[in-house]
């Protein structure tokens, strides 16, 4: 597979897995607003999903399909970070992980929007409308855990030092990233984990939470290796079609 079809593969997985933890979550988050807010926010990124599935589809001439790309192969064929993958323990996990995929997208699609490729140029201006939103949603619930209850704050900070080491991968360039910044494609994530960090800094500072020092950073995922849950996901994801190869919804 081309370097562009990676990179635009890697986006879509992200974007699908994430997707699917919060369609998960859906009747379980704290009253009715925020379960339809998480159902939107699961069929946004479905929505950024199915657009990056359908671009590799065309432009590899049929050679790797939608369908096949997300429900013929395996765990250690895709090519998300593990952060996406990590289970959903309660509430206050499901917004870390999110703001800090959100804080992630928001200033990837905010370079991606000078991309010289036209796919990742479109995509980005489009995608951009919609994490700016889901950023400030994240970081909303992120102040008003930490800065709420002893409990929400203690489960918040938990949830932080859980997940913070996963977002070492995030920032990670492979000769991928690099022959494709080389050609104006791709972005510079040294740029995005500065801006990153200032926006997360901040947010914390505001929610009274900290920024983890003490861990061992986790950096697989884009090489296929991956945690159980990502298995756990597929198997749900991937059973109707496992089960009936060709079956297409009328």
């Amino acid at each position: 597979m081309e370097d562009k079809l990676i990179y635009t593969l890697r986006i879509a997985d992200d974007t699908l897995v994430l997707a699917h933890q919060l369609g998960a979550y859906c009747s379980y988050a704290p009253f009715l607003e925020e379960d339809l807010a998480i159902a939107n926010t699961s069929l946004d990124l479905i929505g950024q999903a199915e657009s990056v599935y359908a671009e590799i589809d065309r432009a590899s001439q049929g050679e790797f399909t939608e369908r096949t790309l997300v429900y013929r192969r395996t765990a250690e064929q895709f090519l998300n970070h593990q952060l996406v993958e990590q289970p959903n323990v309660d509430f206050s996990h499901i917004m870390v992980r999110q703001f800090f995929m959100d804080n992630y997208n928001f200033h990837v699609y905010s370079k991606l929007v000078q991309s010289k490729d036209p796919f990742l140029f479109a995509f980005a201006n489009k995608s951009l409308k919609e994490v700016t939103y889901h950023l400030r949603r994240s970081s909303e619930w992120i102040i008003r855990l930490g800065d709420g209850t002893k409990e929400a704050h203690d489960k918040t900070q938990r949830a932080i030092d859980t997940l913070f080491p996963f977002t070492a991968a995030l920032f990670v360039m492979d000769e991928v990233d690099m022959r494709l910044l080389r050609s104006g494609i791709s972005v510079d994530l040294e740029e995005v984990k500065t801006g990153w960090l200032n926006k997360l800094v901040e947010i914390f500072y505001i929610a009274g939470l900290g920024v983890p020092t003490d861990y061992t950073p986790i950096t697989d995922g884009r090489n296929g290796k991956h945690s159980k849950n990502l298995t756990a996901i597929l198997d749900e994801m991937q059973a109707l079609h496992r089960q009936e190869p060709e079956a297409i919804w009328l």
